[in-house]
């Protein structure tokens, strides 16, 4: 409880944890105003057209925001220590290490939990309070219907910060694992859709951005993305991407000198 108090100390008590913080909730905002620009653009389109207009699920396509910025604060929750220093204080206090680690994930964790949260439940009622029934009542449908995937989504950003706390304790670098968090929101998936199939559905199944209709057993129609993996196996995956890293991370953290 010392060492999670400590860490939990830590992440309070510098600025960047706050300008983080407001960036991830800022999903919310933006999704206000793609949500108010697509109203706008719906009331003035002709009425023939309609009918056939669509619009992405705005809470699943921003939820990149708060998955980047929380790996970026469980990448520079340990990073940063690496910089100034402090890991050698650490390391001092608490010879085995691994609790440091550990410590550090249930703090990072719970703040992506509760941060993910706000902004995907956030940026859903927002976007269902400014479309209505607009684009053939895409909000419409009852709460208790989307919440699995609301919550799955949310699920996914907690996910992205223990995955950034881990990428960094491997390389010690605050770079090179924004690149990789980087690289699997943005690099891999467009790789991925370009590569023929059956390899194309099968691999996109297992990136982060489809594992949340998977778990929900949805059916992934218009993506880059498949959707091959039953509820239990995506859930699974969705767990690896956040300890693996971690459990390598805390191997690899008990033989080095710092």
């Amino acid at each position: 409880m010392s060492v999670l108090t400590s860490e939990w100390l830590k992440v309070r008590s510098v600025r960047s944890t706050y300008l983080i913080l407001g960036l991830s909730l800022a999903a919310v905002l933006l999704g206000f105003a793609l949500a108010t620009t697509a109203a706008g653009m719906y009331d003035n389109a002709p009425p023939a057209r309609r009918p056939s207009a669509r619009i992405a699920d705005l809470e699943e396509v921003l939820a990149i925001v708060p998955q980047l910025c929380m790996g970026i604060l469980g990448t520079l929750t340990i990073t940063s220590e690496y910089v100034t220093g402090l890991i050698r204080t650490s390391v001092a206090i608490v010879p085995r290490r691994w609790p440091i680690l550990a410590a550090k994930s249930t703090v990072v964790g719970t703040l992506g939990l509760i941060v993910g949260s706000a902004a995907v439940f956030g940026t859903y009622f927002v976007t269902r309070w400014v479309l209505g029934n607009r684009f053939s009542g895409a909000y419409t449908d009852s709460f208790v219907d989307r919440l699995p995937l609301l919550a799955a989504i949310s699920l996914t950003v907690p996910a992205f910060a223990l995955l950034g706390l881990g990428l960094s304790a491997l390389l010690r670098s605050t770079a090179g694992a924004i690149a990789i968090m980087a690289g699997l929101v943005y690099v891999i998936p467009m790789i991925i859709g370009n590569i023929p199939e059956p390899w194309s559905e099968r691999l996109g199944s297992l990136m982060i951005g489809a594992l949340p209709r998977e778990i929900t057993g949805d059916t992934i129609t218009t993506s880059v993305y498949g959707s091959l993996l039953p509820p239990a196996a995506a859930a699974a995956v969705l767990i690896a991407y956040a300890a693996l890293p971690l459990l390598a991370a805390t191997w690899l953290v008990r033989r080095r000198d710092t």
